[in-house]
């Protein structure tokens, strides 16, 4: 059986993302750039930097060349194998990735080729909401258990972790002793403990989000604008605050759980 070991993963976008995590007491964060867009590959740099700054904080680096879907050029798939090395080297503890074919069924070569190189330098392998645009849930979770993949991001195949419960309960339940259950999407302070103690999951994924505004975002006539309304000329980043909260909340529960027995 598993142990369970309940941690609260941050979305960080930045160096400066990072920093609010650490701040609030997360341990682990999953690190992009273009969260706009869903999150994309970090540069090396940023990567970089948050190791020497924070070096016992978990790093996650993502490896997503574009925005949309996940089914990968044979182009892009060069970069993501160059991007995986460079991460690895710069110290990522992990990379998340997903890769997948056009009926939305595993991408089994490339998804294998990843893996293998993850592992060669000793890291994590974790499967990213990818795993939501599959079809097979279960038989996906089977292939990617078979592949060696320490942990799979899901929102149940649903908009949000709290919509698609069902499914997330399911895939603990069945595969929870085999691979880690991380839930992201929609999750915050508010309803994480409505989400643990529904799936019986010990791991989510948040994006703590607030805002900032650089008034330089939107000149005259010309807009680089990434919201709207009254956000027209902000753009998102972790808060310390809403990290220290979930996190608190995480461990609280868990600390239940455990004295339950």
């Amino acid at each position: 059986m598993r142990k369970k070991n309940y941690v609260a993963e941050i979305c960080c976008g930045s160096l400066y993302d990072a920093r609010q995590a650490v701040l609030g007491g997360a341990g682990r964060i999953e690190l992009n750039s273009g969260l706009m867009l869903g999150g994309l590959t970090p540069t090396t740099a940023t990567l970089g930097l948050v190791k020497e700054q924070f070096p016992k904080l978990k790093v996650i680096a993502m490896v997503r060349p574009r925005g949309a879907g996940f089914c990968y050029t044979r182009d892009e798939f060069l970069v993501m194998e160059r991007e995986c090395e460079s991460l690895l080297e710069q110290g990522a503890d992990g990379i998340a990735f997903g890769c997948l074919k056009e009926d939305g069924s595993l991408d089994e070569e490339k998804n294998q080729r990843l893996v293998e190189r993850i592992k060669s330098f000793g890291r994590e392998a974790v499967f990213h909401r990818a795993f939501d645009c599959s079809g097979d849930a279960f038989g996906t979770m089977e292939q990617l258990i078979s592949m060696g993949v320490d942990r799979v991001l899901t929102s149940g195949q649903k908009p949000t972790a709290l919509e698609g419960m069902e499914q997330i309960r399911e895939l603990q339940d069945r595969f929870g002793d085999k691979i880690e259950i991380l839930a992201g999407s929609g999750v915050n302070g508010d309803n994480v403990c409505r989400l643990m103690e529904k799936t019986g999951i010990c791991q989510v994924h948040s994006s703590c989000k607030a805002w900032r505004t650089d008034p330089t975002t939107v000149r005259g006539a010309v807009s680089y604008s990434i919201a709207s309304g009254e956000r027209k000329c902000q753009y998102d980043v972790v808060s310390e605050k809403l990290v220290g909260r979930l996190v608190e909340l995480v461990s609280d529960f868990g600390r239940r759980q455990q004295e339950r027995g």
